[in-house]
């Protein structure tokens, strides 16, 4: 071979292998994301990239940091944070476009990212302020659908933050506008991707809910400052002849664990009933974590029963370590059922109770083994004041246990 000719090949064999080579990684910046659903809405949320390995997800007061990111020739895969779901996208200019995607839920939903653009577009004052406690129903003309919620909003200009209490839990931290008299509103968590639009009047508010691309329900709300939910302690009971519950189930040692066993023999001991899918368990869990890890020290145990949608026990078992290893989790988690999240079949795995309503499902037990209380659902940090009181009824209950 010539020495020209020599020469012309190594450069188009070095060229050839950078290209195969590069890698596209995400630009420092400010992202407005989109997962794209039915009737051509989008449910938008916003996240700041600091660095290549490191983004920042924004839902009001929420900041959700996301460490496990990736990248493969132009693609970036970003695993989110607790939860099963990932993105898996391609890096263009000035567009991002892939896939939000939960394996277990064989759930998918169209995602697209663009540099420096707001949560929502507004394009007018608002008309109403709708700051205050609103009395709702969702599926309020379906029998079998229907139930009742509490929305708390607090609005400044055109900005509205706040969310929706049910009986069993709340929405997370709910962020948008109102343009005009239209209200928007979004949430995305990497397990949550939840949408609502509506019309608002001086009293009333009348729309929709979207949750990712697989459910959608209408919704009505009135403005009500006297409006309360059940109370939370009053939905799950033990059924007629039991005072206590008995359960055995696997930790991620395969060593099956009880309520009869030592270390919870003279305790007060608090059973949650939780999935590492649930973002109000996900709430809950970082409390108890916190609070455990503060008073492990006194005459009192945690111990949780996870209901899994993962498709099998080691998928189930590797969330759960997960779920442990970010949120400090030092007291048993327990895989109670895996391949789905029906409460029909929980209730069936503590058939002592009259049912499954909530995950999450907290049950109190004095030191002698005896229920005391059960709470059905979760306040989380997004209900404010409710967060607020729930951690002062739940520590003032424990102390009272603990003394006996």
């Amino acid at each position: 071979m010539k020495p020209v000719f020599a020469f012309l090949f190594l450069c188009l064999f070095i060229l050839s292998c950078s290209t195969k080579e590069k890698i596209n990684k995400l630009e420092i910046g400010s992202y407005k994301a989109s997962l794209l659903i039915q009737d051509n809405e989008e449910i938008p949320f916003t996240f700041d990239v600091l660095n290549d390995q490191k983004l920042n997800i924004y839902n009001a007061d929420e900041v959700i940091s996301v460490y496990e990111i990736s990248y493969v020739n132009d693609s970036v895969n970003i695993q989110l944070p607790y939860f099963e779901g990932f993105i898996r996208a391609k890096i263009n200019d000035n567009e991002i476009n892939g896939r939000f995607t939960n394996a277990s839920l064989n759930r998918t939903v169209p995602f697209k990212a663009i540099p420096n653009a707001p949560r929502f577009k507004n394009e007018g004052k608002a008309k109403h302020n709708i700051t205050g406690n609103w009395e709702t129903v969702f599926s309020p003309d379906s029998e079998e659908d229907t139930y009742i919620a509490k929305g708390i909003f607090n609005q400044k200009g055109n900005n509205v933050i706040g969310t929706f209490r049910t009986k069993t839990g709340d929405y997370r931290y709910l962020e948008g506008i109102i343009d005009g008299d239209s209200l928007k509103l979004s949430t995305f968590d990497g397990a949550h991707a939840f949408l609502f639009i509506a019309k608002v009047s001086d009293s009333l508010i009348n729309g929709n809910f979207y949750s990712g691309n697989h459910w959608k329900e209408p919704f009505t709300a009135k403005l009500n400052s006297n409006y309360e939910l059940p109370g939370a302690e009053t939905l799950t009971q033990l059924k007629d002849g039991y005072d206590s519950i008995e359960f055995s189930f696997p930790d991620e040692n395969g060593q099956n664990i009880s309520l009869i066993d030592t270390r919870f023999k003279n305790k007060v001991t608090i059973v949650q009933i939780m999935g590492t899918w649930c973002p109000n368990c996900l709430d809950e869990s970082k409390y108890y974590a916190d609070y455990y890890n503060q008073n492990k020290s006194k005459d009192i145990e945690f111990v949780a029963l996870a209901f899994e949608v993962a498709k099998t026990k080691e998928e189930g078992f590797k969330l759960i370590k997960r779920l442990k290893e970010q949120t400090g989790i030092n007291y048993p988690v327990l895989l109670a059922q895996y391949g789905t999240s029906s409460k029909i079949d929980a209730q069936k795995k503590i058939p002592m109770l009259n049912h499954v309503l909530s995950y999450p499902t907290s049950i109190f037990i004095d030191k002698k083994g005896k229920v005391r209380k059960i709470h059905t659902g979760f306040n989380g940090p997004a209900t404010g004041e409710n967060y607020l009181e729930f951690k002062k009824e739940f520590e003032a209950f424990v102390n009272t246990l603990l003394t006996e």
